[in-house]
Order: structure tokens, then C-alpha cells, then sequence
């Protein structure tokens, strides 16, 4: 009991910019959410503590994530952990990728997991791994290619994992450290820390969870129109729905309506291209907003477009009016939302 509190201490203390709700002192659906991903993973992990002082936030993320990507259905844990490795890579978010290249190692060719991690997929042998990682990887981009015809059965869980990653990547790379792995750790200490890792991981990713379970974590809401891509998997679409309407409510309350329709158009335009390095691009753009909503309007596109360069001075101005954890988790969970959606979005038709 002793290390587990210690173990508990340590996560929490990954978590930046706002004070994680104590597993201890969890109630209603914090607790709720804790409870199945202490199940899921035998720990609340630091993603889902990033999320908890918005509870809608929390059920929001965690709908979004478990059922597409956790629960069994009609794809492997293996075609999964793929997707959410190439997408890991693309957003350059490498405490996610460490994660899910992990998993992918430990269901597969550790080789081939490295390969992706490295973005080297000519690398990958296995070629259905191959493919689908490469789908993946440019899937977020307009004009992309299909999902492998191979995997048409399982669209709704695979869309659903590369929409979910596309979120939580961005919200990692707000709150969490660059690394989930010590970056001092020589190539053959971080070889064996990743088999020991997968080794405790592989039950987990093994087993058979049942779908639906984070469903009704959240009140019932209707399938938008951009996210008809989950239809065919009555579990995924319900969570979506659902999840979709609580992060939606989020923004409405966390960001003023002059930055959501901002955030808006600007994705209404975006491809899919990286924004480069300069941030001259979000300052311009940002310009237009009154001055008041200026953080605002800087915090939520960065989040959106450039969640790598999202920094403590970004943060600290936005809070500098209303420092409330739960408000900026929502507003970043907005952010991160509406260009997931977006890239949702180009895959209903299809």
C-alpha cells in the first residue's frame, strides 16, 4: 500500500500547470473514470490525471480513448497500437510515442515498432503493419490516402484511434514531460527499460476487455454529422457522441465565442501541414481578437495547430485573469478537440 501512494506521489508530480484530483480524494465520476483506468492500466495514469479537474473533461477524453482504442472489437490491440504509434510520431509528442511504441513492441517485432518510432517505415517488415502505420502516419493531411481495404470492417475503431491520439497528443504535449522514459538512458539501458515496461504491459494488452464500459459516463447525445465515420460500431459511435457534446460544452465555457469561431476557421483552411517553428503565423491571427482575448485566442490555437510549442509563459497569461485548473483544461481540451475532429472529419466520406 506504502509504494503504491509513492508510486501514486510520482505520477501526479508529472502533470504541469494544474493540481491532479488525489486518487484519494476522488469523487462521482472522477472516481468513476480512476476506477476503470486503474483496471485498465493498474495505475491512474498521468493522462488521465491531466484531465481530472474538468470531471466532463475527464469522461470526455476517456470515452474517446478507451472504446476505439482499448475495448475488443473487430481490430487487433496490434493494428491499434500502430495507428497510435504513427500518430504519436506525427504530432511529435514523444511521451506518447514511447507509450504506444512499447505496446506495439510487445504484441509485435520490437524492430518494427523502433522503425516507426524513428519514422523510418520502409523499415517496418511486417507489411500489413507497414501499411497501416503509413495510413496513419499521413492521415491527418487532406487528400489522404484510404484505410487499408483490409481493415474496412474495423474503420470505426481505427478512425477512432487516430482521432483519439490526435487529441490526447496535443494535450500530453501541453501538460505532461517531453518524455516518458529518462532521456540520459544509453541505447541499450532504454532497450531493456522498454522490454521490462512491455513485459508488465503485455497481460494488459493481451486480454480481452469488454466494450461500452465508459459509455455511460456521460449523458446520452446525437452522432454529428463529422463524426459519421463511427457508424458501424453502435459502442464507438455512442462514445463519441457523447464525448464529442461534453468537450464541445467545455470550450463553450472555458473560451470566448470570438476564439472558438477563430480556432474554427483557421482549421476550416488547415490541410494538415505542420505550422514550422516560428509562431508569427498564431501571433497575426491573434491580432484580430480583442485584447483581452488575446492569450485566450494564442493558447487555444497553438494547442491546436503547434501543441509542442505551447509553453509556461503561453499558459501563465492565459491564467493570469482566472488561474481555475478546471478552465484550462477545458479550453486546451477544446483546442485539441476541434482539430481532431477536423481530421475525423476527412475520413467519413470514404
Amino acid at each position: 500500500m506504502i509504494a503504491r501512494r509513492v508510486v501514486s506521489s510520482v505520477v501526479q508530480r508529472q502533470v504541469k500547470y494544474v493540481e491532479p484530483v488525489d486518487p484519494g480524494n476522488a469523487r462521482d465520476t472522477v472516481a468513476a473514470v480512476y476506477e476503470q483506468a486503474a483496471d485498465e492500466f493498474r495505475l491512474v495514469v498521468p493522462p488521465v490525471l491531466l484531465h481530472s479537474p474538468s470531471p466532463p473533461a475527464l469522461a470526455a477524453y476517456w470515452t474517446l480513448m478507451r472504446e476505439p482504442l482499448i475495448a475488443a472489437g473487430r481490430s487487433s490491440r496490434l493494428a491499434k497500437e500502430a495507428v497510435a504509434t504513427a500518430v504519436s510520431v506525427v504530432t511529435i509528442c514523444p511521451y506518447c510515442a514511447d507509450m504506444h511504441s512499447i505496446g506495439l513492441g510487445e504484441l509485435a517485432d520490437a524492430g518494427d515498432a523502433d522503425a516507426i518510432l524513428a519514422d523510418r517505415l520502409a523499415d517496418v517488415t511486417d507489411p500489413d503493419i507497414r501499411e497501416l502505420a503509413g495510413w496513419a502516419r499521413g492521415a491527418h493531411l487532406v487528400g489522404t490516402a484510404e484505410l487499408p481495404a483490409g481493415y474496412a470492417a474495423a474503420r470505426p475503431e481505427l478512425v477512432g484511434v487516430l482521432v483519439a491520439m490526435h487529441y490526447l497528443t496535443r494535450m500530453v504535449n501541453v501538460f505532461l514531460s517531453n518524455f516518458l522514459l529518462p532521456p540520459g538512458l544509453s541505447p541499450t539501458g532504454r532497450r531493456r527499460l522498454k522490454q521490462g515496461v512491455g513485459a508488465l504491459l503485455g497481460p494488459l494488452l493481451r486480454r480481452s476487455s469488454p466494450p461500452g464500459r465508459a459509455v455511460p459516463l456521460l449523458p446520452e447525445a446525437a452522432l454529428r454529422a463529422d463524426a459519421a465515420w463511427a457508424l458501424g460500431n453502435d459502442t464507438v459511435a455512442a462514445g463519441v457522441a457523447r464525448a464529442y457534446a461534453a468537450l464541445d460544452a467545455g470550450g463553450e465555457r472555458s473560451l470566448p465565442p470570438g476564439v472558438r469561431a477563430l480556432v474554427t476557421e483557421r482549421l476550416a483552411g488547415w490541410t494538415g501541414e505542420d505550422t514550422g517553428l516560428s509562431r508569427q503565423w498564431c501571433e497575426d491571427l491573434v491580432a484580430a481578437l480583442p485584447l483581452a482575448e488575446r492569450a485566450a485566442g494564442r493558447l487555444a490555437l497553438l494547442t491546436a495547430l503547434a501543441s509542442y510549442q505551447v509553453d509556461g509563459e503561453v499558459v501563465d497569461e492565459f491564467r493570469r485573469p482566472d488561474p481555475d485548473d478546471r478552465r484550462l483544461v477545458e479550453a486546451t481540451a477544446w483546442a485539441s478537440f476541434a482539430a481532431a475532429r477536423r481530421i475525423g472529419a476527412r475520413h467519413v466520406s470514404h
